[in-house]
């Protein structure tokens, strides 16, 4: 692996690893892992959304986010911690602070469409807006596009970790996956907000790899290994590929979950929106993180004790602020 500390991360194309072309897949692999392993980021293309998609579906997104704040509150439920609709203004901080983040976002969840898979019953139905017609259709195709794209990403991974082709394949089917339209919001008066209030503050993603939509403006930003921070960007046509801690656990650290954050813009932007629409893509609750054993070595031995993904994501909801501790 190459230890180079990039200025910016690598862009690799998915037409390549679904070829059928030996040589280009093999290729794709390498640079994805080598990728993971340094900086956990990747820009992605040909990862199957297209212009009229990504379009209809931020339009649905200004749509609500747009509506008055009562209207929104209507589709909130803190019963479900925050796992499905709407999740109103500074609700979720980062791990370890108190203050919350600057946004607000809608969670869309798993349809299970097996009714022999008993997984559908550990899952809220979806929340849909009826002020926004159009909302479920949209945020359900990219849905799909999008954990259709992560699935040939973590095939790629499990080549790269010389596993089964198909090792996440049953593991991610039906899984508790999230697509997120997140809303920046507008901070008409900057002095009006905690001065260490950001817009999301540095974390690493709970999952097992996240799939992220251009966002709408700049402010996105990675933590190298040496500590600068450096800016993620990614072309029209690209989206953003990064490592979640679920699958750092699985690999025992072999594959980084690189924490990052968004900035505040200028003073002089901040009464402006911004808009990002981030694919949390999860396995079932029940699969295993257990580090691999290729990933334990006497050079990097085991670094953490063995969770479900079901309990490792308990465990985060509740240090994100969106769910309560339990006092059973």
């Amino acid at each position: 692996m190459s230890e180079k500390l990039l200025e910016e991360i690598p862009s690799l194309d998915l037409a390549d690893f679904r070829s059928g072309d030996p040589e280009r897949k093999a290729k794709f692999v390498q640079q994805l892992g080598e990728a993971y392993q340094n900086i956990g980021f990747i820009a992605l293309k040909n990862h199957g959304l297209n212009d009229e998609q990504t379009q209809k579906l931020y339009s649905d997104v200004k749509a609500f986010f747009s509506l008055p704040d009562d209207v929104k509150q209507q589709y909130e439920k803190p019963e479900l911690a925050g796992q499905r609709g709407y999740v109103s203004k500074g609700k979720e901080h980062a791990k370890g602070r108190n203050t919350g983040d600057l946004k607000e976002f809608y969670h869309v969840g798993q349809e299970v469409d097996d009714p022999n898979d008993p997984i559908g019953k550990e899952y809220p139905d979806n929340i849909w807006p009826k002020e926004v017609d159009s909302f479920a259709n949209t945020s359900l195709t990219t849905y799909k596009t999008l954990e259709a794209a992560g699935k040939d990403v973590l095939r790629a991974i499990a080549l790269y970790l010389n596993l089964p082709e198909n090792y996440f394949d049953d593991k991610v089917r039906n899984g508790n996956s999230i697509l997120r339209p997140i809303h920046y919001y507008p901070i008409e008066n900057p002095e009006e907000v905690p001065a260490d209030a950001v817009r999301a503050a540095e974390h690493g993603d709970i999952n097992l790899i996240t799939l992220l939509m251009g966002a709408s403006a700049d402010g996105l930003q990675v933590k190298r290994r040496d500590g600068k921070w450096i800016p993620i960007t990614a072309l029209p046509d690209q989206i953003v590929v990064n490592v979640g801690d679920m699958l750092q656990r699985l690999t025992n650290g072999v594959l980084k979950s690189t924490i990052h954050r968004v900035v505040n813009p200028p003073r002089e932007k901040m009464n402006s929106s911004r808009y990002s629409i981030p694919f949390f893509m999860h396995p079932r609750s029940e699969m295993s993180l257990a580090a691999l054993d290729s990933c334990v070595t006497p050079d990097n031995p085991k670094q953490q004790e063995d969770i479900t993904a079901g309990e490792f994501l308990n465990e985060r909801l509740i240090e994100l602020g969106l769910k309560k501790k339990s006092t059973m």
